[in-house]
């Protein structure tokens, strides 16, 4: 059966929130250290949902994915660009369903007026990199010492992607 990409909804947080705790713990995808609870997932979805969308990518009946569009500065000028994040289940990695998720997030942002998509990317998350450079996200520099993690600095890697009426 094929993947199924859709909005995500409050049933969906429990899912959501096992899958951004996976790259939590993996301490490759985030400086987040605090692990997230269904009933904070629920809110931030909730709280997001009128203008940024969150996207599932479910794989025989389970949530394997997830992507979701935030602000990425509160200037009306910046209002049509969306900070981006992406998830996958451990066990579905390397399968498709990042690129699923993104693809859906992606149409979700255009279609609500986006013209820009940017995220940060650790420079040793080869995967994350391959994944949205295959979706026309380039590099555009690096934030060095960004911040820490576990008291550690760390570098980020810039990406953005012009989507809608910025192609």
């Amino acid at each position: 059966m094929p993947d199924t990409v859709r909005a995500a909804t409050a049933a969906d947080a429990a899912d959501i929130a096992r899958i951004y705790n996976e790259g939590i713990a993996d301490r490759i995808a985030t400086f987040e250290t605090e692990l997230r609870t269904a009933e904070g997932m629920s809110r931030t979805i909730a709280e997001r949902a009128s203008r940024y969308p969150t996207v599932v990518v479910e794989r025989d009946g389970r949530v394997v994915a997830w992507a979701g569009a935030s602000e990425y500065r509160s200037r009306e000028c910046y209002a049509g660009i969306a900070e981006f994040s992406v998830y996958v289940d451990r066990a579905a990695r390397g399968t498709g369903a990042g690129t699923a998720a993104m693809r859906g997030l992606i149409t979700a942002c255009e279609s609500r007026g986006f013209w820009k998509l940017v995220s940060r990317v650790f420079p040793e998350n080869s995967a994350s990199r391959r994944l949205l450079a295959s979706l026309g996200f380039r590099e555009v520099g690096v934030y060095e010492r960004h911040a820490k993690l576990d008291g550690v600095w760390k570098d980020v890697v810039i990406v953005e992607k012009r989507i809608g009426q910025a192609v």
